[in-house]
């Protein structure tokens, strides 16, 4: 695919054709087997990493809700009788053993906001510490770093809001380099025609993630109490990153077990994307319209993503009056057949572009059209159903589920226009990144009172949790 970025030296095949498989003028190498492959090794526990990570990110929205006492807020709450209440035959009582906080609204939002200031300061960053000390050492400390603050959480809280809010600031420091370390990995990994495979798999780790964590948190909260949601995750977060630091190398030549075949493959598929550029043409890179727009498409993405991510256990609970074991299974619900759209349309992107020669452009711009509108039209269409919880979970699922074909679309974009080296692709992904989720922690953090349309009917409640690719 033509580089839209002038400046970044692309190959002579890449600036005559626009067309899949790319660089189809230059020699093709044959395929490496997939199975036990580095390369989809790589992907699995890169998927594994993602899902940890978003495990440790949302675990909150459902916690926060039994760490604060539901009096603060009730006085001014006027929702409560909007929806009848849902009775519950569990014969198991509500373990409230956790201690409880009168944190009201507006400190809450400070609470869940504090992770996404964080979480913006070390995106340039990330892609420049990619390239000095490599993909590999920076993912896994990030999330180290975020498992560690996690297990920190019930202290923290227990020093008052301002330790909170400091240690989920930590925490999105240490997840703000993830996503440009994961991505120079890939240049360096992802055969062209693989690239929508690979990618796709290791980033649904992040709706997997939600899925698991949004129900289990509710679960262990109810049965255990509030703390150990934050221990069994952070533990998690530890396991996991002994495992890539053992398993994980950062280039296929320095890797232990990888077979000849595959090195030859992966290097001789991405040899004709190299590019010699060693300083960044940041000059001609702003201005470029293929980048502003990935980054306004990430953007209005992550702004629906994260506001839904970070008030939906809040709207189960305050609007449909689900109890905290429902609310956090319907709320995980959504993320569950993003999941399953993510895995799917990477399979199917690839397919079209190797098999029937779509161009690469027409692809994403065919899936980032339907993972833009679907969503938003489900999404618009749940703010005029009332009370009707059948409607309300359905529509919520169907926008978050085509949600996942922008994982083939603006996704993966950065990696097509960008050439393919640890130093342009970090800081290229990075850059836009950071742009685009400068305002995220507005929309996530929110005004203490969140306005819910439904119908008629004006309903204001009080926000009470937090909340997911980038």
């Amino acid at each position: 695919m033509r580089s839209p970025v002038r400046g970044l030296s692309p190959s002579d095949s890449e600036e005559a054709s626009d067309s899949t498989p790319l660089l189809q003028d230059a020699p093709r190498a044959e395929a490496a087997p997939v199975c036990c492959s580095a390369r989809y090794n790589l992907a699995i526990l890169a998927f594994f990493g993602f899902f940890v990570l978003y495990a440790l990110r949302v675990n909150l929205s459902v916690a926060l809700v039994d760490m604060v006492d539901s009096n603060t807020t009730l006085v001014d709450n006027r929702t409560s009788k909007e929806c009848a209440e849902h009775s519950t035959s569990n014969k198991v009582l509500h373990n409230q053993t956790g201690k409880r906080y009168h944190w009201d609204a507006e400190t809450q939002g400070w609470i869940l906001g504090s992770f996404f200031y964080g979480y913006i300061i070390t995106q340039i960053p990330g892609g420049y510490i990619a390239r000095k000390m490599g993909g590999k050492l920076l993912l896994g400390f990030g999330v180290l770093g975020t498992a560690v603050f996690t297990l920190l959480t019930p202290i923290a809280a227990d020093l008052g809001v301002g330790a909170l809010i400091v240690l989920r600031a930590l925490e999105g420091l240490g997840e703000g380099v993830t996503f440009p370390a994961m991505h120079a990995m890939w240049s360096s990994w992802a055969p062209p025609l693989e690239r929508s495979k690979l990618l796709s798999i290791s980033y649904a780790g992040t709706q997997l993630g939600t899925v698991i964590s949004l129900p289990l948190s509710g679960i262990i909260c109810f049965y255990m109490n509030w703390t150990y949601v934050f221990y069994l995750f952070g533990v998690v977060g530890i396991i996991w990153f002994i495992l890539w630091i053992w398993l994980v190398s950062d280039i296929p030549e320095t890797h232990k077990t990888i077979s000849h075949c595959e090195k030859e493959y992966i290097i001789s598929s991405l040899k004709n994307q190299l590019s010699s550029q060693k300083s960044i043409p940041w000059i001609p890179m702003l201005k470029s319209l293929p980048l502003w727009a990935i980054v306004a498409a990430h953007f209005s993405y992550n702004w629906t993503f994260y506001t839904l991510l970070t008030l939906l256990p809040t709207y189960m609970k305050e609007i449909l009056r689900f109890s905290v074991q429902k609310n956090g299974i319907l709320s995980a619900v959504p993320y569950f057949g993003s999941w399953l759209c993510m895995i799917l349309s990477g399979q199917a992107a690839d397919y079209l572009r190797a098999k029937w020669n779509f161009s690469t452009i027409c692809v994403r711009r065919v899936f980032n059209l339907i993972g833009m509108i679907g969503p938003a039209v489900f999404l618009v269409a749940a703010g005029f159903i009332g009370c009707d919880y059948s409607l309300a979970v359905a529509f919520l699922t169907l926008s978050t589920t085509l949600g996942g074909f922008c994982s083939s679309g603006y996704s993966i974009n950065h990696l097509d226009i960008a050439p393919s080296t640890l130093l342009e692709n970090g800081k290229l992904f990075s850059g836009s990144l950071l742009l685009l989720m400068y305002l995220v922690p507005l929309s996530s953090r929110c005004s203490p009172k969140v306005k819910c349309k439904t119908g008629p009917l004006m309903i204001t409640m009080d926000t009470e949790t937090e909340g997911t690719n980038k």
